[in-house]
């Protein structure tokens, strides 16, 4: 979906840097240091417009939570949010995600969420997608021992390709819903996408998964 042009985005972003952290690679394997508490990490991938980020970051204070988003026109929304919420347990990011280790140490985010990502679904654009294996690989790197991805989308072609995806990569599969809305599972924040799609009809998918204890020759 292309989002409107916003030539102010840039400055905006730039006048708050206590949420928008300028230069991020500068707080590889310290990020504690910039939140009020040192707690848990949880990163986002794709942040949009933080509806979700800054749900869970209401929800659950006891976390520190990083929203990741490249469109200037786009996470300059979330940062009305987190600044309307006054959060001090939620940043954003203003980065290319294309390789976490750039920004994450080793062990040192808890979990990351992937939620409603580009589905890419031309094979050939396989590689592109979030839960290809080489982004799998960047995960393991960045997660703490046995690390969480949860994942949610309502394109069916690219949650079988990522539960596929998943599997050979030797994940453990801990909670599969292929009907989000209409199942038990309790404490959903949605997306803006979420919220948009479901009210189109369209079927929510989610899982869960772990990585098991050892690192993997990929």
């Amino acid at each position: 979906m292309r989002q409107r042009n916003k030539p102010w985005a840039r400055e905006k972003l730039a006048e708050y840097p206590q949420y928008v952290i300028p230069s991020p690679e500068q707080y590889k394997g310290k990020w504690h240091e910039i939140f009020e508490k040192k707690q848990p990490l949880h990163i986002e991938i794709g942040t949009g417009k933080g509806r979700f980020i800054t749900g869970m970051a209401k929800a659950n204070p006891d976390i520190n939570y990083i929203g990741i988003e490249l469109a200037e026109s786009v996470i300059v929304t979330a940062l009305d949010l987190v600044i309307e919420a006054e959060l001090s347990n939620v940043k954003l990011m203003n980065v290319n995600a294309n390789d976490l280790r750039d920004f994450f140490d080793g062990g040192e985010v808890d979990r990351v969420y992937l939620n409603f990502s580009d589905p890419w679904p031309k094979t050939r654009h396989a590689k592109r997608r979030l839960t290809y294996k080489s982004f799998l690989s960047v995960y393991e790197d960045i997660l703490v021992e046995n690390g969480e991805i949860h994942f949610k989308t309502d394109n069916q072609g690219l949650f079988e390709s990522s539960l596929m995806s998943f599997s050979e990569y030797g994940v453990l599969l801990k909670y599969v819903s292929l009907d989000l809305h209409n199942s038990d599972f309790e404490g959903n924040i949605m997306t803006e996408y979420e919220e948009k799609f479901s009210k189109k009809g369209n079927r929510i998918y989610r899982c869960e998964v772990q990585y098991t204890s050892g690192k993997k020759d990929k």
